[in-house]
C-alpha cells in the first residue's frame, strides 16, 4: 500500500499528496521492470494505466524526476505517485469555512463528504476540496468524522503544529458535541443516559462495528432535547472516539438515528450509489478546547441544522 511521502521535495498535484512506495529489497525480485512491479503489486490500477502515467511523467524518484516507462526495477529506492480516479462521483454539496488563522482552520462539512481522499472518493473529499480553493497545501485534519456524517472539521495549518493538536484528542482533552435525530421511543427512558461498551469491528462486514464483551472502551452522554411525534432530537456528548460509536449506541438504546444505511441492518452496500435525498441526521454540531500552541480558549459551533423526517416517514423496526 502506498503512503504519504516523507520527502518535502515531492510536490502535490490538484491538492493531492503523493502516495510512496519502497520496491521490496529482494536480489531475486521476480519483475524486470519498474512498470512489472506496479502492474502486479497496485493492480488497483491497470498495466496499461501505469504505462501511461510512467509516459505522461507521473510517476516519481525520491529527487522528484520523472521515471521513464522503460525504468528498471531497482530494489530499495522509494517511488511516488499521484492517486486518481477514472470515474469520481460528485457530492453535490458544498463545504463552508468557519475560521481561518494562521495555525487552525474550521470547515462545516456537508453530508456524504469524506474528511480525507479514500475508496471512490479523491477529489471529492474536505481536505482536497480546501487544498484547491485556498492553495493551502499543508492542511492536515486533526482529527476525522465519518463521511455520512456533517459538521465541524478542523485542520492544522503548520506541520511543526500538528501533534500538539492531534494529542487534544489523544487525551481527551477536546469538549464534543453531536446532535442526532432518532425514534423517540419508550416514553418512560428517563435522561441523560450515559452509555458504556466494547466496540469491536463486525466479523462479517469490515463497515459495520458491534457491541460485544468485555471491558468498555466507548463512552457516550445522551440527552433528549426536543420530541416531535415519534422522533426525537438528541444531544450526544462522547467522551472517547470509537469508529461508529454514536451510531452504534444510538442503535443499542432501540434509537438507530433517521438516515443510517448501516444500523440495525445495512441498506446498501457501501459502493452502491448515494440517495442523497436522505442523509444521516447526526451533525457534529460543537467543539471546544485550550490551544496548545497559542493557550487560548477555542470554541466553534456549526452552522448546519438537521432536517426532521417527512410526517410519512415511520420509525424503521
Amino acid at each position: 500500500m502506498g503512503r504519504p511521502p516523507k520527502n518535502p521535495a515531492i510536490p502535490s498535484r490538484q491538492g493531492v499528496s503523493a502516495s510512496c512506495i519502497a520496491l521490496p529489497y529482494d536480489k531475486a525480485a521476480p519483475w524486470p521492470l519498474l512498470l512489472d512491479f506496479l502492474a502486479e503489486r497496485l493492480s488497483a490500477v491497470s498495466r496499461e494505466a501505469w504505462a501511461q502515467r510512467l509516459a505522461r511523467g507521473e510517476v516519481l524518484d525520491d529527487a522528484g524526476q520523472a521515471l521513464p516507462p522503460d525504468a528498471a526495477f531497482t530494489p530499495g529506492v522509494r517511488v511516488y505517485y499521484y492517486r486518481e480516479l477514472d470515474h469520481e462521483p460528485v457530492v453535490p454539496f458544498e463545504e463552508t469555512v468557519l475560521h481561518l488563522d494562521e495555525h487552525l482552520l474550521v470547515a462545516d462539512k456537508p453530508h456524504f463528504l469524506p474528511v480525507t481522499p479514500g475508496g471512490r472518493y479523491v477529489q471529492q473529499s474536505l481536505l482536497v476540496r480546501l487544498k484547491n480553493r485556498l492553495g493551502i497545501d499543508t492542511l492536515s485534519p486533526i482529527h476525522r468524522i465519518d463521511r455520512e456524517t456533517a459538521g465541524l472539521v478542523v485542520f492544522s495549518l503548520r506541520p511543526q503544529d500538528r501533534d500538539a493538536y492531534q494529542s487534544l484528542f489523544r487525551d481527551r482533552a477536546v469538549h464534543k458535541v453531536y446532535e442526532a435525530l432518532a425514534p423517540s421511543g419508550d416514553a418512560s427512558q428517563a435522561w441523560p443516559v450515559v452509555r458504556r461498551s466494547r466496540i469491536e469491528e463486525a466479523h462479517d462486514a469490515f463497515f459495520r462495528m458491534n457491541e460485544t464483551e468485555g471491558d468498555p472502551n466507548s463512552e457516550t452522554r445522551i440527552e433528549r432535547l426536543e420530541v416531535r411525534g415519534p422522533w426525537a432530537r438528541y444531544r450526544l456528548e462522547p467522551v472517547t472516539g470509537k469508529r461508529h460509536q454514536l451510531r452504534v449506541h444510538m442503535n443499542a438504546l432501540a434509537r438507530p438515528i433517521v438516515g443510517d444505511q448501516f444500523y440495525p441492518r445495512v441498506q446498501r452496500g457501501p459502493h452502491e450509489a448515494e440517495d442523497f435525498a436522505h442523509p444521516l441526521r447526526l451533525l457534529a454540531r460543537a467543539i471546544a478546547f485550550t490551544d496548545p500552541v497559542t493557550g487560548e480558549a477555542r470554541a466553534f459551533s456549526s452552522q448546519q441544522s438537521l432536517s426532521w423526517p417527512e410526517p410519512q416517514e415511520t420509525v424503521r423496526p
